[in-house]
């Protein structure tokens, strides 16, 4: 990698479109606030808890990451949480963030609705004004859980629907298809909010087509198994739905075994509105800047194609259109400051 492409993608103005509140704990914070909540982790050290990192699936890693919202427990609990991810990422560049909640790991432990989603929502307004950047809450539903259990969810975001961006469909794929939540994303749709599905992680392609299809998603989160089927691939070219892929996180669940083989390059060659992003960086190896570096390097990305990919995440975010127009502006006059002209 060359000098002046290392530094272009350091600097270089991000928009982060999927990343896990909850998987934005760093071991540091995780031992802070299971100490102030009284809760025995049941590791010996932050060292400790790092070296069981080592993932043989998804499954594993949602193990351990279910194991850690058991800190999370108080409004002030919350706004720690997203007021260190904020701090963090702003070192980034990120001038844009439209991060997730996933509601049901924390009412189905005791865990006030309110009192979570408050502190949540506290510190982005607070983080946004602090960083001069933007925010966006995207509210989970667990599909491991039932069409009832999300539905419940819904019920309970109703008073704070103006602080909501969109809906979403995380956790375990296998044996948890789309069409299982099929009803909760047509009411989210009919009351007007967009929507995203985590699709073709350690599930099939038929799982984003589904998604598209059954779901009407506006994004697919990962999404990168979508490259063994040609059709499929064409299709999201064709439509320009925007692929959320987190490259660290895909290596590091074994959905390929290392970064030269990942999709990424190979989907946005084909036209695909591909984005990178981080999912849950403590457990993952990075932050988004890593993530750019880590699959610029594998992959042999030019300086046009991390451009293009920067700027899909723009394009791919849940903004107005002036918005978004600032905000590519912002990555052009940074593009043209530092390499003297965009690139062709």
């Amino acid at each position: 990698m060359t000098e002046l492409l290392h530094t272009l993608i350091a600097g270089m103005p991000k928009a982060e479109l999927h990343m896990h509140l909850e998987g934005s704990l760093e071991p540091e914070m995780m031992f802070r606030l299971a100490k102030r909540n009284g809760i025995d982790l049941g590791f010996a050290s932050e060292d400790a808890l790092r070296q069981a990192y080592d993932f043989q699936n998804l499954q594993s890693f949602l193990d351990l990451y279910y194991a850690g919202l058991r800190v999370l427990l108080t409004r002030q609990d919350f706004l720690d949480m997203t007021t260190a991810y904020l701090d963090r990422v702003r070192q980034d560049n990120v001038v844009h963030a439209e991060v997730l909640l996933s509601p049901q790991g924390h009412t189905r432990r005791g865990v006030d609705f309110a009192e979570m989603f408050c502190g949540v929502r506290d510190a982005l307004r607070e983080g946004a004004v602090r960083h001069g950047m933007t925010t966006g809450l995207i509210i989970g539903f667990q599909r491991h859980l039932t069409e009832e259990s999300a539905f419940e969810t819904l019920r309970q975001s109703e008073p704070y629907a103006a602080d909501i961006l969109a809906f979403g469909l995380g956790g375990a794929e296998l044996g948890n298809p789309p069409e299982k939540f099929a009803r909760v994303f047509a009411e989210c749709r009919a009351r007007g909010f967009r929507t995203v599905a985590h699709a073709g992680e350690e599930g099939p392609p038929d799982y984003v087509r589904d998604s598209i299809d059954l779901l009407g998603v506006d994004r697919i989160d990962h999404g990168v198994r979508a490259a063994e089927d040609p059709a499929l691939v064409a299709r999201l070219a064709q439509l320009r739905v925007p692929l959320t892929v987190c490259p660290q996180s895909n290596v590091k669940l074994r959905v390929y075994d290392t970064m030269a083989e990942h999709s990424l390059a190979a989907l946005l060659r084909a036209g695909v509105m591909v984005t990178i992003n981080s999912d849950d960086p403590p457990y993952f190896g990075g932050y988004i800047t890593d993530n750019f570096l880590d699959a610029q390097a594998a992959l042999n990305l030019t300086e046009a194609e991390i451009y293009r990919i920067a700027r899909n995440g723009f394009e791919a975010a849940f903004i107005d259109v002036a918005h978004r127009d600032r905000l590519v502006a912002g990555l052009d006059a940074f593009w043209i400051r530092e390499a003297g002209a965009l690139p062709a």
